[in-house]
């Protein structure tokens, strides 16, 4: 399971990365989009709201202008009529300019500068005096009107009205130098914003270039990995071939090696055999019989251990009756009857519990570097040992011979070592340099070792 997981993270690793990159350039393109579209509509906004509020307060003080100039001519009927019923329609009319007026007023009041509030209160106590004049004039009587209007108009009604007019001029000035202030405002967030609009560019450039390049390098490694995974799958395929083939010819001289033993061993002993059995079946005196029985008898014997011998080692019966240990101590006593090779087995007792595929392994991979040693090496000692580790099983060979370099001497038993590890998903190394000996580990997963009654070691010396 776990590596199962592994593969599918494995998988999505790539495309994570790729994901992620340029996903990243596009969040960086849509934030910096976003940004100027933000800076924009901020900076139109403020715009027209410049622009609404200064034609606001220049559309109220024409209509103040106005109404101002409006009040004079209704004032100056006012005084001109004779009649009482057209002086209350001029009272009328002058009551809805000056109505007017104050909303006109109160509407420019709003978000006054502090260059215009002085001249907008003098402006507005002119007014409001302005007003209170035209109040007291609105309430004479025809006589009156008649003594006083004339002095009235030219004394009074004109230099007010040409002093209010000057203010509201001067008003309007410093709402125009307010609006060019507000310019100058404006184009400073221009600026601004060409500013922003320029580091966030060059943000998002970098940012990208950034992005583009990691993910340039992580694909160009995943390419080198991949090239590097094709070529361990040919080097592997090519072994595989390799060993295909050197397992034929193996097969090929173990079974010359099989026809030979049982030529030469077996079939000549029971060929002698038959001799004997016809010589006794002529021979005359008791005492030539039971000589020639004798001779049967010896030769049957000496036939029965030779196809012991042969059973033996294509596989030891004692490994599927004993166990492993006992098979290992069997081949290190006869490794030593045949060679003189000085074999020492130490393995834990929960050795013999392992699955029957770990317990072949193990046995092959120690008969053949035992073999190697013996054949090629030329050692003295072997030392085999057994162990469990955890959730794993350590065996290792070590022998004292003439060693190797790894790196070039890969023989068949090698690889025939290495596959059956790899084969149980295990781990196998060889340790070996010419004149300093050789050390075989292989290292098998086990899961469990049901039936484990305890840690101790046996210990066979062969020599």
């Amino acid at each position: 399971m776990g590596v199962v997981v592994s593969r599918r993270e494995r998988r999505k690793a790539p495309w994570l990365v790729l994901w992620l990159g340029f996903g990243g350039l596009l969040a960086c393109i849509g934030g910096a989009a976003v940004s100027t579209l933000h800076a924009l509509d901020t900076v139109r906004s403020e715009e027209n709201h410049i622009r609404k509020t200064f034609l606001d307060r220049l559309s109220a003080l024409d209509q103040i202008r106005a109404q101002i100039y409006l009040s004079g001519t209704y004032v100056r009927d006012f005084l001109l009529s004779p009649e009482p019923g057209g002086a209350e329609g001029e009272r009328t009319r002058l009551a809805s300019l000056e109505h007017q007026s104050h909303a006109a007023l109160e509407t420019y009041s709003h978000g006054l500068d502090a260059e215009e509030t002085p001249p907008f209160l003098e402006l507005k106590s002119e007014i409001d005096e302005y007003w209170q004049v035209l109040a007291r004039t609105l309430a004479w009587t025809p006589e009156q009107r008649d003594r006083l209007r004339a002095p009235f108009f030219y004394d009074e009604l004109v230099p007010r009205r040409t002093a209010m007019l000057q203010i509201a001029d001067r008003i309007a000035l410093v709402n125009e130098r307010g609006l060019n202030r507000s310019e100058e405002r404006l184009a400073s967030a221009s600026d601004g914003l060409r500013h922003t609009l320029m580091l966030t560019f060059g943000v998002t450039v970098v940012a990208g270039l950034i992005l583009a390049l990691l993910t340039i390098g992580y694909t160009l490694r995943l390419e080198r990995e991949l090239e590097r995974r094709l070529e361990e799958n040919a080097r592997a395929r090519a072994d595989l071939q390799e060993l295909s083939a050197r397992l034929l010819r193996a097969q090929e001289n173990e079974r010359r090696s099989l026809a030979r033993e049982l030529h030469d061993e077996v079939g000549q002993s029971l060929s002698a055999i038959l001799m004997e059995a016809d010589n006794a079946q002529y021979a005359e005196a008791p005492a030539e019989l039971r000589e020639h029985l004798n001779a049967v008898r010896t030769l049957a014997e000496k036939t029965v251990n030779e196809v012991r011998d042969l059973a033996l080692l294509l596989r030891p019966s004692m490994l599927d009756d004993f166990g492993l240990v006992p098979a290992l101590n069997w081949h290190a006593r006869e490794m030593s009857k045949r060679t003189g090779l000085n074999v020492v087995v130490s393995a834990d007792d929960t050795a013999d519990d392992l699955p029957e595929e770990h317990k072949t392994c193990i046995y092959r991979l120690v008969q053949e570097a035992a073999n190697n040693a013996s054949r090629h090496a030329s050692a003295r000692t072997v030392e085999v040992t057994v162990k469990r580790q955890d959730h794993r099983v350590l065996a290792t060979v070590h022998d004292d011979g003439s060693g190797f370099d790894p790196r070039y001497v890969r023989g068949l038993g090698l690889l025939g070592m290495e596959e059956r590890v790899r084969r149980l998903g295990g781990r196998f190394h060889i340790e070996s340099q010419p004149g300093c000996g050789t050390l075989v580990t292989a290292e098998l997963p086990v899961v469990e070792l049901a039936g484990s009654n305890g840690n101790g070691a046996h210990s066979h010396t062969a020599g």
